[in-house]
């Protein structure tokens, strides 16, 4: 049966999320089904035009969850006679529920790649998420229908040799490239960004080595300022900034070893790059045989004892790749083919056309509805109510559902979750 999904990113800038919805929604068109992709208009467009994909202007929500955009979610729904909504994240996911209420001829559907699940979202929603541990930590909470969508990549178009190198300013000069293609957000990624600048910085004083960083956000000024310090003592061009970039696989497939969490890990192993995986608390981990099952049950991110050991930890893995052209070969080999066995863009809208059908299938009663309705409505007074609080003390995060993720050992429940009670 063709199905006339519409997909709802929560945003249309460049970042993980929003091009695994996007990207997941081609590769369903292309098996034949109709999909649209609704949002606020950002860089993604043409990305979403260069997929063949049909694209619908979101209105301007205002405060969210919008009632403006899930009128216009309802609208679609009997114009389009869409069978599912789909909204990434919890916003999105919120104004497609709303508007599967006004119009119940569709369903809504949500998936989250945070790194924690806003315990607001009912529980009676058919929910994806990026990890075992999430999945483990929201079915402890009593969710109906959690699936497990690892962030996909799109073999197609991100392989080795798939773009020439990119040519970086003064200091593409045949150095040592450790890449980054990240978000530049305070929470989650600007300590690991900070990091890799200042020991990409102590290493260039006695090593042809930089750090080329692809990305922009709202802590550009921080990592622009400590670029500009880098650069001032080590020498020009030993960290360059590109900003944002549309199409960042040139600084992929230019580098030598890649510093990433998450969908930008994912790339880079799809180029065969050795990956460094960047956490938070000083963590920082080379993908290898041995340490793979750690991110595949908690994801591409980590942990560590504490900031301060950080740079110790990023120079040592760096030390070990810069001086082992072998290793090097060995860890990227190894990174490709694990890309190429569980990660293709696909299997992953396989995964999310069960994850459609089931929805369809299991449709909850108008009661249950209701109840769980009631109940996520209770759970967001209480959020709101504390982010309020927080407001007011100084101490809100931009990004609170990364902020704190989930952390769930395998076999065990929840030892601390952003799902809360």
């Amino acid at each position: 049966m063709t199905l006339r999904v519409l997909v709802y990113p929560h945003d249309l800038g460049i970042g993980g999320s929003q091009l695994n919805a996007i990207e997941i929604a081609a590769a369903l068109q292309r098996r034949g089904h109709r999909v649209i992709v609704f949002g606020t208009p950002g860089a993604l467009v043409q990305r979403i035009a260069d997929l063949g994909l049909e694209f619908v202007a979101a209105p301007r929500p205002g405060r969210r969850p919008s009632p403006r955009v899930a009128r216009a979610l309802a609208d679609l729904v009997v114009e389009r006679k869409i069978d599912v909504l789909h909204g990434y994240e919890w916003p999105p996911a919120l104004e497609c529920i709303l508007a599967s209420r006004l119009q119940p001829s569709a369903v809504a559907v949500s998936t989250v790649m945070s790194m924690a699940v806003a315990p607001f979202l009912p529980k009676s929603l058919p929910l994806a998420v990026g990890t075992e541990a999430i999945a483990a930590a929201e079915r402890a909470f009593g969710r109906s229908s959690v699936s497990l969508l690892e962030p996909p990549v799109d073999l197609t178009e991100n392989h080795p040799g798939a773009v020439p190198a990119g040519v970086f300013g003064a200091g593409d000069d045949g150095r040592f490239t450790v890449g980054m293609v990240t978000r530049f957000a305070h929470q989650l990624k600007l300590e690991g960004i900070l990091t890799a600048i200042d020991t990409v910085g102590a290493l260039a004083r006695h090593t042809a080595i930089r750090l080329v960083i692809a990305g922009d956000g709202p802590a550009r000024e921080e990592v622009a300022a400590r670029a500009a310090h880098v650069n001032a003592n080590s020498g020009a061009g030993t960290v360059v900034l590109l900003g944002e970039v549309t199409d960042p696989r040139p600084v992929y497939e230019s580098a030598d070893v890649m510093l990433g969490m998450g969908g930008s890990a994912l790339k880079a192993l799809a180029f065969a790059k050795p990956l460094v995986v960047q956490g938070e608390g000083g963590y920082w981990e080379l993908l290898t045989p041995d340490t793979l099952p750690e991110f595949l049950w908690a994801g591409w991110y980590g942990v560590g004892e504490s900031a301060e050991t950080g740079p110790a930890r990023l120079e040592g893995i760096l030390r070990q790749l810069l001086e082992d052209a072998g290793l090097r070969a060995e860890v990227g080999a190894f990174g490709l083919a694990t890309v190429h066995g569980r990660f293709s863009v696909e299997a992953a809208a396989l995964t999310q056309l069960a994850i459609y059908r089931e929805a369809l299938q299991l449709r909850v009663t108008r009661g249950q509805q209701v109840r769980h309705d009631a109940a996520a409505l209770t759970r967001y007074a209480r959020y709101y109510a504390g982010k309020r609080v927080r407001r007011l003390i100084g101490i809100e995060q931009t990004d609170d559902f990364n902020a704190r993720p989930a952390r769930v050992r395998p076999g065990s429940l929840p030892v601390t979750t952003g799902a809360g009670s």
